[in-house]
C-alpha cells in the first residue's frame, strides 16, 4: 500500500514530543508540507530539528482563539488551505488519580479544555477552508481511555477522550456532505513522552509486567503504530470512512 502526500498540507497538534512529534514525521516522510503546533516552543524546535527542517513550527494554544487563526492566516497565505488536520494536542495536564470528591471544578475543566474543547477550536477554523477546496481530512487522537477506562483514574481524562469520540461522529455527519472525511483514533498506553514515562515507572516492575500482559499481543505499542494508523485514515485508501474510531492498543 503506497501512501503519499505530495501537494498535501497538514497541520499537526501536541507535535512537540511523542505522537504527535512521530505523526508530524510521518506526514514529512510521504512528501506533505507539515505545520507542527504545540504550546512548547523548544520541543517544536527539536521537531523540525529531527525532521531534517522538513515542516513548519508554529507555538500555538489550542484554547486561544486567535493563536489558532493567526496559524490558520499563515498556512492560508502560504498553501491555501488545511488538508488534513491530526488533533493530537491532549493529556492529563499535570493532574493524578484522586478521588472523586476531591475533584476541582477547574481541574475538570482543564482536561475538557485541551482535550476536547481545542480540537474543536481547530476543527471549527479549518472547516471553512475545506468546504471551499472540496474536500479533507480530520483525525482525532482521543485514547483507549474514552472507550473502555483510563489506566491512571482520572474521571476528566476518561470523559473528556470519550467526549472527543462523540464530537468525531456528530461532526462526520455534518461535514460528510462537503467531502470531509471525520475519524479517530484511540491508541493504548504508549511510552512516548516524560508524563507516559512517569506513568510507566510508577507501576514498578510488577505493574508493568501485569499492563503488558493484559494485551493480547503481549507488547507495549509505539508511536510508529499509531502514525502509521493515522496514515491510512489520511489517505484515498479511506475515502469511504467516516465517523469511526479505530483502537490502535493491542488487543
Amino acid at each position: 500500500m503506497k501512501i503519499d502526500f505530495t501537494s498535501k498540507t497538514v497541520m499537526v497538534t501536541g507535535a512537540g514530543h511523542g505522537l504527535g512529534r512521530s505523526i508530524a514525521h510521518a506526514f514529512c516522510a510521504r512528501g506533505a508540507a507539515v505545520w507542527a503546533c504545540d504550546i512548547n516552543a523548544a520541543a517544536l524546535e527539536t521537531t523540525r530539528r529531527e525532521a531534517e527542517g522538513k515542516c513548519r513550527v508554529c507555538t500555538m494554544d489550542i484554547t486561544d482563539h486567535l493563536a489558532i487563526n493567526t496559524v490558520i492566516e499563515e498556512i492560508a497565505h502560504d498553501k491555501g488551505h488545511v488538508d488534513i488536520l491530526v488533533n493530537c494536542a491532549g493529556g492529563v495536564g499535570g493532574q493524578a488519580a484522586q478521588p472523586l470528591e476531591q475533584v476541582t471544578p477547574a481541574q475538570w475543566q482543564a482536561l475538557f479544555d485541551i482535550n476536547v474543547t481545542g480540537a474543536f477550536n481547530c476543527i471549527q477554523a479549518i472547516t471553512p477552508g475545506m468546504k471551499a477546496a472540496g474536500g479533507g481530512r480530520i483525525i482525532n487522537i482521543s485514547s483507549r481511555a474514552g472507550i473502555t477506562t483510563s489506566l491512571t483514574g482520572i474521571q476528566a481524562y476518561a470523559s473528556a477522550k470519550a467526549a472527543l469520540i462523540g464530537l468525531t461522529r456528530q461532526l462526520a455527519q455534518e461535514l460528510g456532505t462537503h467531502n470531509i472525511n471525520v475519524n479517530s483514533i484511540a491508541p493504548g498506553f504508549i511510552r512516548s513522552n516524560p508524563s507516559t514515562e512517569k506513568q510507566w515507572d510508577a507501576y514498578g516492575e510488577d505493574g508493568q509486567k501485569a499492563l503488558v500482559e493484559s494485551i493480547t499481543l503481549k507488547r507495549l505499542g509505539t508511536p510508529d503504530d499509531i502514525s502509521n494508523a493515522v496514515m491510512f485514515f489520511a489517505s484515498d485508501h479511506a475515502g469511504w470512512i467516516t465517523g469511526q474510531t479505530l483502537s490502535v492498543a493491542g488487543g
